[in-house]
């Protein structure tokens, strides 16, 4: 029998594992009883009658205990649906918890048995229970089990505030890093105020339009190459110190850097891949309604193209959802291109609603933060430009170099705080759809040790 207390079934043997109606020496035929040299020891005396009350034994055996619960009073489990029975009345001299049926916490406190339990989920929780799991084990920023949409975001930020000199040491030096090249690119190569002029002049000519749409399209190709570059450092260097964090590792920089570097290129090129099958999606969308548009009539050209651009774009929404932990993938399994997409559709096929839900949140998030910081700036790099406010606002301002610099620093404040939220939110994602789908919490358990796998505890919270 299992010694573990609240295990025991009602009404089963002693610890010695017979039963009590098992036959013991007093039950033994009388030829059976004879003294060490095999003769019979004495004659047998007559068995008393089985309905002879004055008889039969006045208390239980030597094996069990003095007090007992009155006979019938045991009651099978209470199942779903199943009042528990009523205790019996009176019963002096019982113990603890007899006769009051397997549904009913045992008296003593809510706690049950010397207070185990102590409430929902103990061994006195509720009627009708045994008591729920014990706590999942939280070495470092999440519980090693599966994640609600809220415990993804605390994790996220809870990884930036506890690690917050390598993750904003890291966000700040890729934002500033990156920020500079926009700026000087943007003051002495990428002049903008050409194109700008006219696209504002309603008489410019078709050449002259074509030629500045073509302009700001090169100027901004450039700009958001940079920008990607920057993303996709801070995103592999960021993964690394998350997926640390989960085990209640720090990490330095220097370490991230070494353990990031060899897929770099391999990151840079799975965000390419991604971003010209996007831009190959919207254009077949509206290739009909281009070409309807230069063979006959234009309006129900521009009206199918529209349209074809909208429908192209949920299909690259809904491919781009499906792909979209292939990073984290690549970065922490060490896989190419071709295999970390293949494990994101994997990790996201049934919870596509559920993945794309948790990043459309954090991405509003980091948008809402970035913004609250971006647009300050915005304006007092405006209100110090040449052309002030009025001037950001009509379009037609001048970019010079007051306005760079300081839209500058407000970028670079958003971007270090912006870039740890959604790296943080995408690989938490990750490693959520794989406890659900793949036990992986039984992995970080035993990765993260005895000594760290305990119930709620966080580094440095």
């Amino acid at each position: 029998m299992n010694d573990s207390p609240g295990w025991a079934s009602p009404g089963s043997a002693p610890s010695d594992g017979r039963d009590p109606g098992a036959s013991g020496p007093a039950d033994r035929p009388a030829q059976d009883r004879s003294g060490p040299s095999g003769e019979p020891s004495g004659p047998a005396e007559p068995s008393p009658p089985a309905n002879d009350p004055a008889a039969q034994p006045s208390g239980p055996g030597p094996k069990w205990s003095p007090q007992q619960p009155p006979p019938g009073q045991w009651s099978a489990p209470t199942g779903p649906g199943q009042a528990p029975p009523a205790p019996p009345a009176g019963g002096q001299g019982q113990a603890p918890g007899h006769g009051q049926g397997w549904g009913a916490p045992p008296p003593g406190g809510p706690g049950g048995y010397g207070g185990y339990g102590g409430g929902p989920g103990g061994w006195g929780g509720p009627p009708g229970g045994w008591g729920g799991p014990p706590p999942a084990a939280k070495p470092g920023v999440i519980p090693l089990r599966p994640l609600g949409v809220g415990e993804i975001l605390d994790g996220a930020v809870s990884t930036m505030r506890t690690y917050w000199r390598t993750v904003l040491g890291i966000s700040l030096t890729v934002a500033v890093f990156t920020e500079i090249l926009v700026v000087l690119l943007q003051g002495l190569v990428l002049d903008n105020s050409g194109s700008t002029d006219a696209l504002n002049d309603p008489d410019a000519t078709v050449g002259e339009v074509s030629d500045a749409m073509v302009d700001t399209a090169i100027n901004s190709g450039v700009v958001l190459l940079i920008s990607l570059i920057g993303t996709v450092v801070a995103t592999a260097l960021l993964t690394t110190v998350t997926s640390r964090a989960v085990l209640g590792r720090p990490v330095t920089i220097g370490e991230a850097w070494r353990d990031a570097r060899p897929q770099l290129p391999r990151l840079f090129g799975l965000i390419v891949s991604l971003l010209l099958l996007a831009a190959a999606i919207v254009a077949a969308g509206s290739l009909p309604g281009v070409l309807v548009a230069l063979t006959a009539d234009k309006g129900v050209g521009a009206a199918l193209a529209v349209f074809g651009m909208l429908g192209a774009g949920v299909v690259a929404l809904w491919i781009m959802i499906r792909f979209s932990l292939a990073s984290p993938a690549l970065m922490l399994e060490k896989q190419g291109i071709k295999k970390a997409l293949s494990r994101s559709v994997k990790l996201v096929r049934g919870s596509w609603w559920r993945v794309f839900g948790i990043q459309l949140l954090a991405g509003v998030i980091a948008n809402i933060v970035a913004s609250i910081i971006v647009i300050p700036f915005s304006f007092l790099a405006a209100a110090l430009s040449g052309d002030g406010v009025g001037g950001l606002l009509d379009g037609a301002g001048d970019l010079g170099w007051t306005y760079l610099i300081i839209s500058g620093v407000g970028s670079v404040i958003g971007s270090m705080i912006t870039f740890p939220i959604t790296a943080g939110v995408t690989v938490l994602l990750y490693i959520d759809q794989r406890i659900r789908r793949e036990a992986l919490d039984l992995e970080l358990a035993r990765a993260a040790g005895p000594q760290d796998a305990r119930p709620g505890s966080t580094p440095g919270s």
